[in-house]
């Protein structure tokens, strides 16, 4: 009896669970979207999932009759209190495990700052700092967020996929999360970027049922730029190859096609980069900072439109010298546009501190306004191509 009782004395104290949560009482936020109210408090926006209208349009087509996610819209004097506030119109508690996208309206950005809000995502432990971080470019996160998606059937899902196939296929863009922004927004000696994200079309229009189940939305959402931050504040927007040239510094080309003008052609040659090694190093250099941009690029030709002996190498090095001087150039138009921000998003002013902590501690009052516009940068590129594709010469080349 006595070891009948020892065994169900635990049964009774550890069956069920105390704070368990029916299914039909939570809300799936998909995504969280922070903006600037008028009066200096914060509109946040959660994208919610609508469960059963996204099992029945995840195989394939539009056709379902309501939206897969919901848009809420709750005022708050702070991130804790919108998130309170949410309880007076959701039926349900918010869950936030599956949210993997922060947006953050470009107003808010440019003058409050993103560290006014950040503390609170940190300290929540039911959010997770892997979520990806974008920037709202011209309009609000609100807005962003009420834009569907045919494809992705949930929106968080096209912004945060586009990112990583950006990265993987093009460079111009790539993924940050909120545990690499704070990173960034406490190191000493450097500075946040964050990918952003714009609308083409109509707000009314991307959020009606008609966008998702038409062949050509008349809205769509496509990744623009690298949104350059200064402290805590947006300042400014890497466009098109000078966002390519800072995944360059960064090491960050996974794959991208370099276009090489030929004679009198413009970019019949197209020379595909299949992998990239950037190592950065800094030192002073007669009493100033210098950096050296040391990078390794392999690739292969994806297209040649002129009749072009491919078999030559002198051919072909004279290709490999081309894309090496651009690949150069455009390195070289980020560094300049960064200087003219006055802010070192590529982290040169963290390296110097690591190699001569002594001449930082001379330099980091004055880095971004004085010393890093002054900044000299010796970049050297090194290309080869590995192959030529399935064939040789161009079929318009005759011997």
């Amino acid at each position: 009896m006595r070891i009948f009782l020892t065994l169900l004395v635990p049964i009774v104290l550890l069956s069920g669970c105390w704070d368990k949560r029916e299914l039909t009482d939570i809300a799936f936020v998909a995504a969280i979207g922070v903006d600037k109210a008028e009066d200096g408090g914060f509109i946040g926006t959660f994208q919610i999932i609508n469960p059963g209208n996204v099992a029945g349009g995840l195989q394939g087509g539009s056709g379902q009759d309501s939206s897969t996610v919901t848009v809420y819209e709750i005022y708050g004097d702070n991130l804790t209190e919108v998130s309170r506030q949410a309880a007076s119109e959701i039926s349900r508690v918010l869950f936030y495990s599956h949210a993997n996208l922060v947006v953050i309206g470009e107003e808010l950005a440019k003058e409050k700052g993103i560290a006014s809000f950040l503390d609170a995502l940190d300290r929540d432990d039911r959010f997770r700092d892997t979520a990806r971080v974008v920037i709202a470019k011209d309009t609000s996160a609100n807005n962003l967020l009420k834009v569907s998606s045919p494809i992705d059937k949930i929106p968080a899902n096209k912004i945060t996929k586009t990112l990583e196939f950006s990265e993987q296929q093009w460079g111009e863009q790539w993924p940050v999360n909120i545990r690499e922004l704070l990173n960034a927004l406490s190191a000493d000696g450097r500075e946040a970027i964050i990918p952003s994200f714009k609308y083409f079309g109509s707000v009314e229009e991307g959020e009606r049922m008609e966008n998702l189940q038409s062949t050509a939305p008349e809205t769509v959402l496509k990744a623009d730029s690298i949104a350059v931050f200064k402290k805590d504040k947006l300042i400014g927007y890497l466009h098109g190859e000078e966002a390519m040239g800072m995944a360059w510094i960064m090491s960050n080309i996974h794959e991208t096609t370099i276009g090489i003008d030929w004679e009198e052609e413009k970019k019949p040659i197209s020379f595909q980069v299949i992998s990239e090694k950037t190592k950065v190093k800094v030192a002073m250099k007669n009493g100033k900072p210098t950096v050296f941009i040391n990078i390794v690029a392999r690739g292969e030709l994806g297209e040649v439109n002129i009749p072009v002996n491919i078999e030559d190498y002198h051919v072909r090095k004279e290709i490999a010298e081309k894309a090496m001087r651009r690949i150069k150039e455009i390195v070289q138009s980020t560094i300049t546009k960064s200087k003219e921000y006055q802010t070192d998003i590529f982290g040169i002013g963290e390296k110097l501190y690591q190699n001569d902590p002594d001449s930082w501690k001379k330099l980091k009052e004055d880095w971004n306004e004085e010393h890093y516009p002054e900044l000299e940068a010796v970049v050297k590129v090194d290309v080869s191509i590995s192959r030529t594709g399935l064939r040789k010469n161009p079929f318009t080349y005759e011997k």
